[in-house]
């Protein structure tokens, strides 16, 4: 099938690509890798096979968008999935477990026993960085939009950093559960819960940080927020008081976006949104953005005039008997697709 005869009113086809779509990278403007990875995740697992997931739910969702009419016929493309990663995680997930039951129990992450585990994810997970940065790059140098389906969300680093070689400044808005400003959280460098730590610490060209929907985090990364000039915090607390004393979400969105730059990467952890949209992600919270908030978050960026220069979608954990994960994550993916291909006209 080709795009001449794919009837977007149809049946979705099950081809192996996101939303069906019957596109090759090369043909497309944007290009969608996978990360099938989630060795540091330090409550539930499963996030490593949210990407096949997420391709099978993603056939299910109409094509057409009321904000972003069309764009998906620019091209919406899966690159080849590196399964090797995910054997990779499993492997070393069975280290990381060791490690945090070790922690769990109220050892040290000096002790002897765990050193080497660390050491070997550590080694690991800076592998899986430079596979995704290299995946980035690639079609980055050809001209595409790139955005990102995890895997935990440590798996948007390489493709950062990929960015970050293109743009000498933008900012990330970072919508979250949790701040993930932790500094090699229970020993693994590259923790899920260390991504935007690492972020500013490797990336100058990140000149702002913005984080939505957060209401997990400890005294240390509160304090990092409140003294670091780079980063801005809405968090959950702040953001329903603000609704409780009579404030439009509209309004708290024109806030929000006023402090972004005119480049924008967005890193959305589907646990920012409330749990009944998520009731399987790895760390679950009370509270978080309904789904019509995110969208409209999303779509207030997009009409802001900024330039939505990449993206991830992470966290996701499928669950055979209950989809309701994949089935948001595939619709939250779909929306930035477009997004980001309405803000970058040819």
């Amino acid at each position: 099938m080709t795009l001449e005869n794919f009837d977007p009113n149809g049946v979705g086809v099950d081809n192996g690509n996101y939303f069906g779509l019957p596109i090759t990278p090369e043909e497309a403007d944007l290009v969608l890798i996978s990360a099938p990875w989630d060795v540091t995740v330090s409550y539930g697992s499963g996030t490593a096979f949210a990407p096949d997931a997420m391709i099978e739910a993603s056939t299910q969702l109409d094509l057409y968008d009321l904000s972003a009419p069309d764009c998906w016929r620019r091209g919406i493309a899966t690159a080849p999935v590196d399964y090797s990663l995910q054997e990779l995680s499993e492997r070393l997930r069975r280290d990381a477990e060791r490690v945090i039951d070790h922690l769990e129990e109220g050892g040290s992450q000096n002790d002897d026993q765990v050193v080497r585990k660390i050491h070997r994810v550590n080694e690991g997970c800076a592998e899986m960085n430079n596979n995704i940065r290299s995946q980035a790059e690639e079609w980055l140098h050809k001209g595409k939009l790139v955005g990102l389906v995890g895997g935990d969300h440590s798996t948007p680093y390489g493709l950062l950093t990929a960015l970050a070689q293109k743009h000498p400044s933008f900012g990330v808005l970072h919508i979250d559960a949790h701040c993930d400003l932790r500094v090699a959280y229970e020993g693994f460098e590259f923790s899920h819960a260390s991504i935007m730590h690492n972020v500013l610490r490797d990336l100058p060209q990140v000149e702002r940080l913005v984080e939505v929907g957060v209401r997990d985090f400890c005294d240390q990364e509160y304090e990092r927020a409140q003294s670091d000039p780079r980063i801005e915090m809405f968090h959950d607390l702040r953001l329903a008081r603000t609704a409780f004393e009579g404030v439009s979400w509209r309004e708290q969105c024109r806030k929000i976006v006023e402090k972004l730059p005119a480049k924008v990467y967005v890193s959305f952890d589907i646990d920012g949104l409330s749990p009944d949209n998520c009731p399987h992600t790895g760390t679950p919270v009370p509270g978080g953005l309904t789904f019509r908030e995110a969208i409209y978050l999303l779509e207030q960026l997009a009409e802001s005039g900024r330039q939505i220069i990449g993206f991830d979608v992470v966290e996701v954990t499928p669950k055979a008997e209950e989809r309701i994960d994949e089935i948001v994550g595939a619709r939250i993916l779909y929306k930035l697709c477009n997004l980001t291909l309405k803000t970058n006209p040819r």
